[in-house]
Parts: C-alpha cells; structure tokens; sequence
C-alpha cells in the first residue's frame, strides 16, 4: 500500500494534465491508467483556441510543435448549398495558431511533464475497486501488469477514466442534465490530401471534417445519426463513408480518393452527452467522466484541459487548508457548469443531424460564440509554467479539510 495527496484514475489529456498541473505545486500524486504508454485512442485531435491557450500556459505549446504538428491557420465551413466561408485564425497571445496533434503523442508529453514534476506514473495498472473509509473515497486498488493486486491510498481520489468511468460509477455519481444527441462517426487518416487548415462540411443530416495532424496526415471523419449510419454500414462502412461525404459537400470524395489511406477506418457509435456531479467526500471527477458531449464540435480535448486547471485549483486550495474540501470542489462544479452549459446546448443542436443545410451556418455560429466563454476565463488566469508551491514548500502527504 502507498500513500498519496492524489490519486488519479485514467493518464489521458484530463487526468495527465490534473497530475500535472498538482505535482508541480508539490502535491504527491499517482497518476494510474489501464493503458499501455504512449498507446492511441479515439479522438478528434482538434484544439480549439482555449486548449491551445492551455498548453502555452504550461510551457508545453512549443512542444507540441517541435514534434511536427502543423500549424492550423484557417478554418474552411463548407455547406452542401453552395456556400463557403473561410476564417483565418488570428494569433492572439499564447496562441499563435491552432493545432491537432496526435493523441499518442499529447498524451505522451503531457504524462512526461507530470512525471517530470513528480508524479508517479503507472501505466499498465487496472483499477478494480474504490477504496471506503465510511462515506469517504480512500483510494483505489488495482491489479499490476503480473495480475497483484496494489493499493494506492489518497486523500482525494479523481476519476479520469472516460465517460464510463468506474469512480463515477463506484462513487454514485449522479447525471445532472444529459442530452438527447448522439451522433454516428466514421474516420480515417489519409496522406496526401493537401488541406492547411481545418475543413468543416454540413449537408443535409450529415457532416465531414477534414483535420491536418502529425507526419503530413489528415483525420477525415464523417457523421450522421446511428439510425443512418446502421442503414448505411449495412452495405459496407467504406461505402458509408464514401456516401456521407458526398452528401456533406460535393467534391469531398474525390479528393480525399484522391489520398493515399493509411490504417483502417475506425468507429464511433455515439452516446448522449452528459454533465455529471463531479465531486463527493474525497473524490472528483474530470474530463469525460464528468462532462462529455457529441464530438461533432471537436472540442473534447479543450474541455479537459480546462477542467483540469479548474480541479486542481480547488484540490490546491483544498489540500494547502485555506478553503474547506466541499467549498472548494462545489466551486469546481459551478465554474464548470457555468462555461459548459452553453456549447453543451449548441453542440446538441448540430449532433442532432436534422439541421437542413441553410440552418448549418446558424448552428456553426452558435457553437462558435459559446467557445468565447471558456478563452475569457482562461485569459485572466496566471501562467502555470513553473512550480508554484503550496506555501513555501513540497504539500507531502497533507490532511485534508473534511
């Protein structure tokens, strides 16, 4: 059994980057995911403005960049009426453009940098079980990679661990508003097709993005309701794919046939998006665990490094005694909810795919207003490149305010 301030479930972008970001204040962190180092998952790679924002704030921006990801200097809206509008990406402080990198590899540099702060990092490690002392979260236990069974012990236990998370689960975590939406997804990466900046397509109950990312790859996905992506998957997935990206804008086929493919196409089924209570006595929840929506709006990735800085926040304030745990978490709730609330309502209404094409710039318009809330927050934030330590000191293993 080891002691810690924290222990995070799931070494994803939400839970890499809360280990990241209390490890640098001297808290003592472990940072444990069923995952394999530097594995791939499903992801729509896209950062929006805030997420870029995010990792310049930690000093990893130039990182991610270094590693080859393009620079992302235009978005293209494609609309099967006809229409397209181009919007050039403006820097702005701390974001010089916009990028989508690969996951394995965010992912990687993130756990890097919280590893490097000092967080102890299991990957390999399946969490089983919560650990109880009463009405409060303890920790957790997990089996090793030899099939022992650890347990690691916290003060706070945060579950990272995706929009089935096993602490939610465990903890009772109850769904405060869930939406209705749940969009079908299709994609692929390509090599060879030429674009420089994000491509958004809207036809007729259906969408097509293009997305640059690592190694001179494209991400091409497309979407459609499950009910239309079973009927059309019943005559093959390629030709569901070929079939949805005609019907988002004409022309998108034969360019992208025109690329070269590289791997197989992978799935996405879709489920409802959810905001879920995200804290109790010793436990917290981040990223998908706690809020998830359609990916249709590729805004995920900027979602969890958001709630990060604003969870470990609270558990900073928390752990370091000036702020009592259940004030402190609650606080992280409300923030949350107040800048999710908005996009969570625009992206259902696009995920719901029974937009015509004339009411897709609308929607688009609507989705991207609502980003503007979460770059205000951020924006009058302190920059979080260096150790900012509780007090003068390392936290070690601390009380904690019940």
């Amino acid at each position: 059994m080891e002691d810690f301030d924290v222990v995070v479930v799931g070494a994803r972008v939400a839970g890499a980057s809360t280990a990241l970001l209390l490890a640098r204040a001297g808290v003592r962190v472990a940072l444990v995911d069923r995952g394999r180092y530097g594995s791939d998952t499903v992801s729509t790679h896209g950062l929006m403005r805030a997420g870029v924002l995010q990792l310049h704030r930690w000093g990893l921006l130039d990182d991610v960049v270094a590693h080859g990801t393009p620079a992302i200097r235009r978005t293209k809206f494609l609309y099967a009426h006809g229409e397209t509008t181009v919007v050039d990406i403006r820097p702005s402080p701390g974001v010089p453009a916009l990028y989508a990198p690969r996951r394995f590899l965010l992912d990687r540099l993130l756990v890097d940098a919280a590893a490097e702060a000092g967080a102890v990092v299991l990957h390999e490690h399946a969490v089983t079980s919560v650990v109880h002392e009463g009405r409060r979260v303890a920790g957790v236990r997990a089996q090793d990679p030899q099939g022992r069974t650890v347990e690691l012990r916290g003060a706070v236990t945060v579950g990272a661990d995706g929009i089935r998370s096993l602490v939610a689960a465990d903890t009772g975590a109850r769904i405060h508003h869930r939406g209705e939406a749940a969009g079908a997804v299709l994609y692929r990466y390509v090599h060879g097709l030429g674009s420089d900046g994000y491509e958004w397509a809207y036809g007729a109950g259906a969408a097509a993005g293009l997305i640059p990312t690592n190694d001179g790859l494209s991400c091409v996905f497309v979407g459609t309701s499950p009910a239309r992506m079973r009927a059309l998957r019943s005559r093959g997935s390629e030709h569901a794919f070929r079939c949805l990206l005609g019907q988002s804008f004409a022309g998108l086929p034969e360019r992208v046939a025109a690329a070269e493919p590289v791997g197989r196409l992978h799935g996405w089924a879709g489920v409802p998006g959810h905001l879920r209570q995200c804290w109790g006595p010793g436990w917290a929840l981040v990223g998908d665990a706690g809020y998830f929506k359609d990916p249709i709006t590729s805004h995920g990735i900027t979602d969890a490094l958001r709630d990060a800085e604003l969870l470990s926040d609270a558990l900073l304030e928390s752990l370091g005694g000036g702020v009592a745990e259940r004030e402190a978490l609650a606080a992280y709730q409300a923030t949350r909810d107040r800048v999710s609330t908005r996009l969570f309502a625009a992206t259902e209404a696009v995920a719901a795919y029974d937009w015509g094409s004339h009411d897709a710039g609308r929607l688009v318009r609507e989705v991207s207003a609502a980003m503007g809330d979460e770059v205000e927050l951020l924006q009058d934030r302190p920059l979080r490149t260096a150790d900012v330590r509780l007090g003068s000191r390392p936290v070690g293993v601390l009380g904690h305010r019940r």
